[in-house]
């Protein structure tokens, strides 16, 4: 309560701002290690400390209840503290009891021409004359998420200006622009989600502490904006980038098998990960790349992986000149391959966990200081985790053993088992999803959905009794069988799925929590991909790839036990 008080007397609203937000953002546990099985810490939910806060009347406890209700954003926890602020009569500032008249003055957005990150700015008016600038690091290395983010007690244009100055030599590789506000609202919250599933978590001085702040201010922002659009890239795309890439000066000297091959990985670290723009090009890519990835990712002699530095250094300088990349970004990033270089060729000629391996060393499942299993060998153990994982995709082993690709047919809608009494409800969200699935997928995830339809409408017909939109049951099973048939991995964003429906991702969690009981799978043990229990629901591609892993993972076993 003293920390609470000093805030109080201070003559900028923030302190006590920012003490609430860390204070909420404390009473929000996420594990920090997923793989971690200690009890959780013995956290107080908000609600229970908010009842503390109202049994006792101090101006601290009002003053903290006025920030949390209005963070919160809860019109009923907001209307019940407010009445009993105006109860306790305890003189506090105009800006406090106010704070719900706090507005936007706008949103500008920070890019650089590497490619590495934006900042997006949010300026808030709040009562009384103070001014408060949101400012959101998203780091798109990492997979387009909030890696830092801070409050400065400033209006928006000042922070600016101090931002360019800092700038300094920079300045004329950034960009600074006025951002829709509805746009910087999705692309804020939709990378703070993504920050949160993340492991390790980022953490600084300011974050998460100040998350409950930011999320109050985007949650002013009007919604219907666009997020970040990752870049599509079709076989089609990445071959001609290919040829366009040999057939160029850069890469004289360098159209081999080898190089060719290692074209191809920097063309998969560039679309499946960061950003998903092969052309783009940093020396933190680079650092990513040299240090970690190749040496962990790529399964592969050394003298093949020593020669990814030649066919990086040729690649970015082709990517630089098509994307007309100022030339000192070019040698900055062309001196981190320099930088990096030692220490990748002393990697991959050391002993080290790889493919798998590596996976399961982060897990915790090996000893990351070794002894590993050779690389071609795979994890002792490894084979039967996966082979279970894919009896569980397909409901068994006969059904594992029996598993073919033939295509899944064109299938009409199978009416029979569903009771008369939801058939206008099931039609209203069978016509949405053949509408989908004509127009943004095929014939063969068109059949999965009705498959899947008619099972959960006949198993659980409530679910189509009970009010509810029927845009959101057709989101949550097209989300349902494209989790199950791998079609967020590079294929579709969610989003832009969601987006046909007209709702977010977060709508059809719900909903499909009820479809998957209906159809015999709990919605808490699902991992990785989603596991439906039976082939009928997957297409012919995805079957094609638990076929080939099967065969792989029976090998291995089989050599496992050979005497």
């Amino acid at each position: 309560m003293g920390d609470v008080a000093a805030a109080l007397a201070d003559d900028q609203p923030l302190s006590l701002m920012s003490l609430a937000s860390s204070l909420l953002a404390a009473l929000e546990p996420r594990r920090a290690n997923p793989f971690d099985t200690a009890p959780e810490p013995d956290v107080p939910s908000r609600e229970e400390l908010v009842r503390t806060f109202l049994d006792v009347d101090m101006p601290e406890t009002s003053a903290l209840l006025a920030v949390i209700a209005e963070l919160a954003g809860e019109d009923i926890l907001r209307r019940r503290v407010r009445r009993e602020i105006a109860e306790r009569a305890h003189a506090l500032p105009r800006w406090l009891t106010d704070l719900g008249g706090t507005t936007v003055e706008g949103a500008v957005e920070m890019v650089h021409a590497l490619g590495d990150g934006d900042n997006i700015m949010i300026g808030l008016s709040l009562p009384g004359g103070f001014a408060l600038s949101i400012v959101a690091y998203i780091d798109h290395n990492m997979g387009t998420l909030v890696k830092d983010a801070f409050i400065v007690p400033e209006p928006l244009d000042a922070l600016i200006e101090h931002m360019k100055l800092a700038a300094g030599d920079s300045s004329p590789d950034t960009i600074w622009a006025e951002l829709d506000p509805a746009d910087a609202r999705v692309r804020i919250q939709d990378a703070i989600e993504r920050g949160a599933i993340t492991f390790p978590p980022f953490e600084t001085d300011t974050w998460p502490a100040c998350r409950p702040l930011v999320e109050w201010a985007i949650g002013m922002l009007p919604s219907g904006g666009t997020g970040y659009q990752r870049p599509q890239w079709t076989q089609e795309r990445l071959r001609e980038l290919t040829e366009r890439f040999f057939a160029s000066p850069f890469a004289t000297g360098l159209d081999d098998a080898d190089h060719r091959g290692l074209l191809e990985t920097l063309l998969w670290f560039g679309t499946d990960y960061g950003p998903g723009d092969p052309l783009r090009w940093s020396p933190v890519a680079v650092e990513i790349l040299l240090v970690d990835w190749i040496p962990r990712k790529i399964v592969a002699d050394t003298a093949y992986l020593a020669k990814a530095p030649e066919s990086l250094r040729a690649f970015i300088r082709f990517c630089h000149h098509e994307r007309g990349i100022r030339a000192a970004l070019t040698d900055d990033t062309l001196a981190a391959v320099d930088k990096y270089e030692p220490l990748y060729q002393r990697t991959i000629a050391s002993p080290r966990p790889q493919g798998p391996a590596a996976l399961l060393a982060a897990m915790g499942a090996l000893n990351p200081e070794g002894p590993w299993p050779a690389p071609e060998t795979e994890p002792p153990g490894l084979a039967g985790i996966m082979l279970d994982s894919l009896r569980r995709a397909v409901g068994g082993e006969d059904a594992l053993t029996t598993l073919n690709e033939i295509p899944l047919p064109d299938e009409p809608f199978e009416w029979e088992p569903i009771p008369a009494d939801t058939h206008e409800r099931v039609a209203e969200v069978l016509a949405l999803l053949d509408r989908c699935c004509d127009e943004r997928l095929d014939v063969e995830y068109r059949t999965a959905c009705r498959r899947l339809l008619r099972r959960a409408a006949a198993e659980d017909p409530e679910i189509f009794r009970r009010r509810g939109r029927a845009e959101t049951a057709a989101g949550a099973i097209c989300w349902i069988i494209g989790k199950a048939n791998g079609l967020f991995t590079g294929q579709m964003l969610v989003k832009d799925l969601m987006g046909f429906f007209g709702i977010r991702q977060g709508s059809v969690s719900q909903r499909s929590e009820a479809l998957l009981r209906a159809i015999g799978v709990n919605p808490h043990e699902r991992y990785g991909d989603m596991d439906l229990g039976h082939a009928d629901f997957l297409t012919s591609t995805r079957r094609a790839e638990i076929i080939s892993l099967r065969d792989r993972y029976r090998a291995m076993e089989d050599l496992t036990v050979a005497p």
